[in-house]
């Protein structure tokens, strides 16, 4: 049976999101997908001015043009036009009315049920479920957004206990985020990988040494990444390199200044999704160099599972979801505990530095988008 689905998350195209990989394992598997592009967790500033004239353009066409994305495309992707983290009373009356309209244009124009599965990675997308029939709601919960960066957390919270009370399924990545909600209508799901993508061998970057061990991090250069840590690491450790990969959040722009002065720390700046796995084939070890924050307790960050599935040795400060994969993920309670086991991997034999990858590896082979997406998809079946 094939699944008609309208699916809100983050602009297609940008940096994928666990929701953009999931929605493309169901392309894949039949399924058809009517993409809603972010909503918004915060109200506009004037810092965010010249996003709010491209989201304002891209609503007033009713439609958003795919980015260049690899493998299946969304039946139509929709860049709504309403206020995002709606104020209960008149705006979350015309966010729900703003969203139904465009949401049945886009179901008329794609020939998609006009009663679908309403999935929402956003709080914020609550409004809409009075004003559009559906087959079944889901919520899909990937962050606390109570300790999230960017976000109108009160704000946020409301909408999403509110969201949490009226859809038929909750999908939670991680224990502690499946703790907040109610146990009977709750799925722990988490995060999956692109095995595929990660597992294969790929030729080394030009910007990666071969004259000096390298490690490296990628994702949101953002508060709760351990700028301190990283700059520890670089003193202990000055005949190797640190990259970083990734988008400069404003935030940090005070720290990552500060990791600039050091001869060993180089900011590559971001990568497309799939020039990833090259560096980590090539990198001596990958860092989950994370701040001990709420928000990382409950994280289940996709990069942890990236950096398995290409069998590179990865350090970790200490928060669950990457205790929970030792031993093959090291996590380190100090900086010189970290130091320490980065340099004797030099140490290690050929045979072993196989036999640990392969076990890297096999600890995540079962875990790959599809076969998340197939469980999501029993309970999906189930609801009706």
């Amino acid at each position: 049976m094939t699944l008609d689905l309208v699916m809100f998350g983050e602009d297609w195209g940008g940096w994928p999101s666990s929701t953009q990989h999931l929605a493309r394992a169901l392309l894949k598997g039949g399924d058809r997908i009517l993409w809603v592009n972010s909503l918004g967790l915060r109200r506009p500033r004037w810092s965010d001015a010249a996003r709010v004239m491209t989201k304002l353009r891209a609503g007033w066409q009713g439609r958003a043009a795919p980015r260049p994305v690899h493998g299946p495309q969304p039946q139509g992707i929709i860049a709504p036009l309403a206020p995002p983290v709606p104020r209960k009373g008149f705006e979350a009356a015309l966010a729900g009315q703003l969203l139904a309209r465009s949401l049945r244009r886009g179901l008329a124009r794609t020939g998609l049920s006009a009663r679908p599965i309403l999935w929402t990675s956003l709080p914020t997308a609550g409004p809409v479920l009075d004003r559009l029939p559906t087959a079944a709601t889901v919520y899909y919960c990937c962050d606390d957004f109570g300790a999230l960066e960017g976000v109108d957390h009160t704000d946020v919270l409301r909408h999403e206990a509110e969201l949490a009370v009226r859809v038929d399924l909750i999908l939670a990545t991680s224990p502690e985020l499946a703790a907040k909600f109610p146990a009977a209508k709750t799925r722990l799901v988490p995060h999956g990988v692109d095995t595929d993508l990660f597992m294969t061998p790929q030729d080394r970057p030009t910007d990666v040494p071969q004259d000096r061990p390298t490690v490296g991090f990628y994702g949101s250069l953002a508060g709760w990444v351990d700028w301190d840590w990283l700059m520890a690491l670089a003193r202990l450790l000055p005949d190797w390199e640190i990259q970083l990969i990734g988008p400069a959040k404003a935030e940090s722009a005070e720290k990552l200044a500060e990791l600039a002065r050091y001869a060993n720390i180089r900011l590559l700046g971001p990568r497309a999704h799939g020039e990833l796995p090259a560096y980590l084939h090539t990198w001596t070890a990958a860092l989950l160099p994370f701040r001990d924050l709420p928000q990382i307790h409950a994280c289940n960050p996709l990069k942890l599972r990236e950096y398995l599935a290409a069998g590179v040795p990865t350090v970790a400060t200490p928060f669950p979801a990457a205790q929970a994969y030792a031993p093959e993920v090291k996590t380190a309670a100090t900086v010189l505990e970290a130091a320490t086991y980065l340099r004797g991997l030099q140490e290690r034999d050929p045979a072993q530095i196989r036999q640990e990858k392969a076990a890297r590896q096999q600890r995540v082979i079962g875990e790959s988008w599809a076969a998340r997406a197939a469980t999501i998809r029993g309970y999906l079946e189930e609801m009706g």
